[in-house]
């Protein structure tokens, strides 16, 4: 019960802008994780990086239970199994970055596309999180029964063979 487990992967690739460039990076969103990307909007205008409130500016992908593995194993090469441990939350979520989608194995330079930076999010849970989020009769989690960094390190270290550095 008190085993820890990956509840979602979300990948993330803020481009700063409209049109082209962030249909390149949907393009490379869907053929990384085989799911269909949805679009971020801006929060604000900004005059000097030139975007306008409510325009399109990011696209994401969240990838659960077996497909969140698999991308993990996938991407976690890229920055050599190694993980800060400055990179886990208090509730034992862990994220790193990614500079280049062409270091990903499988993935060939494509100059119509170009490069692609990414983020990966990882949010770790319990069984019996659910108690937490659930509309009806919602209701804390229990001291003895949250997630901590170092339990989460300790199960992404077995589980995915990670060094935290």
């Amino acid at each position: 019960m008190l085993k820890p487990k990956i509840d979602k992967v979300v990948v993330n690739i803020g481009v700063g802008k409209s049109g082209e460039p962030l249909e390149k990076a949907v393009k490379v969103l869907r053929e990384l994780t085989n799911q269909e990307p949805g679009k971020r909007k801006a929060k604000q205008s900004i005059r000097d990086f030139g975007t306008r409130k409510g325009e399109p500016i990011a696209c994401i992908v969240t990838l659960r239970k077996q497909d969140a593995i698999d991308f993990l194993n996938k991407v976690l090469p890229v920055v050599d199994k190694k993980i800060s441990r400055k990179s886990f939350d208090k509730n034992g979520s862990f994220s790193f970055g990614i500079k280049e989608h062409i270091e990903i194995q499988g993935v060939k330079y494509d100059p119509d596309v170009g490069i692609f930076g990414m983020d990966v999010c990882v949010a770790m849970i319990r069984p019996g999180y659910r108690v937490k989020n659930r509309r009806r009769k919602r209701a804390k989690i229990g001291s003895s029964h949250v997630l901590t960094p170092d339990e989460s390190m300790v199960f992404v270290k077995d589980t995915l063979g990670v060094e935290i550095a």
